[in-house]
């Protein structure tokens, strides 16, 4: 079974925008869809339902929720979220990834 891993500064961000949200009860979800430039692409955002095929990560007091079939895909990820000159964005690191984008979502594997 995979299991994804979540950084202290990506839940620190999540923590953040669930304070704004005003809903408590929302988790991280991540999403695989095919598509992108090198095959799959992954997407983030709140949600406060789960399904029977979800599963949970929980860490530094968030939750992570992901689909079965994204979970397939992704692995042991880990889940971060940086800041530099370019920006800030989530991101994740797929160590099965066998390639990516430069535009930072897109991958292959």
């Amino acid at each position: 079974m995979s299991a994804l891993s979540i950084t202290e500064s990506a839940a620190k961000r999540v923590s953040e925008l669930i304070s704004s949200d005003g809903s408590e009860g929302n988790m991280l979800r991540i999403t695989v869809s095919a598509g992108g430039c090198s095959g799959f692409s992954y997407g983030f955002g709140l949600d406060n339902e789960q399904t029977d095929e979800d599963h949970t990560f929980k860490a530094h007091g968030i939750t992570v929720v992901v689909d079965e079939m994204s979970l397939e895909i992704l692995g042991d990820s880990e889940i971060d979220f940086v800041e530099d000159l370019m920006g800030s964005a989530f991101k994740l690191n797929i160590p099965n990834a066998t390639s990516s984008c430069g535009c930072g979502i897109s991958f292959a594997v």
